[in-house]
């Protein structure tokens, strides 16, 4: 398993800053939404390469899975976004799904998700880059979001049937929305590309809330899942103290218990 943190971790700071601290932590990504703020990509892309460690997830341009008119609108942020990933060697693309529409019937909405997904994937494919969808908690960060579950979230993902496009699944979401998260975690294995890690509730480090990310993560260690695991997270002391907590507590014996 590999280990990410998220921009932001270190508030104010840039990425070179976050790329450095991830690289003496021994973690091995950053999570950098929002791509086209980055100002130069190819000094970024170079600044990894220095550092030894990169981006490793960021984000679709635009967001509309659920609303056919605006269709051509995320294809084409699709496409730049993956223009940015080949430059920032980015192997990872996180997408929301957008709001649930109202007039429109729910099944047609599903439809419209996996008829785009279908359309995102050969360019994903061929690029060698995984989309990665979302399914977000509408109880407390996104009311109104379209998907929130994860067996829906699965059904879309068999339907659109494509190696490339996958699950980001945030531990901390499904815990809100339907708990069970060991059982999605690691049931759910062939459909996951990456997880999101948070305690609920208040979305900090793991160790303050009601999660025992101990299990949580041995659990996926046991499937033998091999790639990213974000903490996307707030840190209620120093982030690097809370980092170093979550690799003596809940990490070290996650991993080798």
């Amino acid at each position: 398993m590999k280990w990410s943190l998220c921009i932001g971790a270190y508030p104010g700071k840039d990425e070179i800053y976050h790329l450095e601290r991830i690289k003496e932590h021994g973690f091995d990504g950053l999570e950098y939404y929002a791509w086209w703020n980055l100002t130069d990509l190819k000094k970024t892309a170079k600044e990894q390469e220095r550092i030894g460690v990169g981006i490793s997830a960021t984000c679709t341009k635009f967001i509309s899975l659920v609303d056919e008119s605006l269709r051509d609108a995320y294809l084409e942020g699709v496409r730049q976004t993956i223009e940015a990933c080949r430059i920032l060697n980015v192997k990872s693309v996180i997408s929301q799904t957008g709001n649930v529409l109202d007039g429109i019937p729910r099944e047609t909405q599903r439809q419209t998700m996996v008829e785009t997904l279908k359309r995102c994937a050969p360019l994903f494919e061929e690029a060698g880059i995984v989309l990665e969808v979302e399914p977000l908690n509408g109880l407390v960060d996104h009311p109104g979001h379209f998907l929130q579950r994860s067996d829906e979230s699965v059904g879309v993902i068999d339907q659109v049937d494509s190696p490339n496009v996958k699950l980001v699944f945030d531990v901390y979401h499904q815990q809100i929305t339907e708990g069970n998260v060991i059982r999605g975690a690691a049931g759910y294995i062939e459909r996951i590309n990456h997880y999101h890690i948070a305690d609920n509730p208040g979305r900090k480090q793991p160790g303050t809330g009601e999660l025992n990310y101990v299990n949580i993560l041995r659990a996926i260690r046991n499937t033998g899942f091999d790639g990213f695991v974000g903490l996307e997270c707030g840190y209620t002391i120093d982030t690097d103290e809370a980092i170093e907590q979550f690799k003596r507590d809940i990490l070290a014996p996650a991993m080798n218990g």
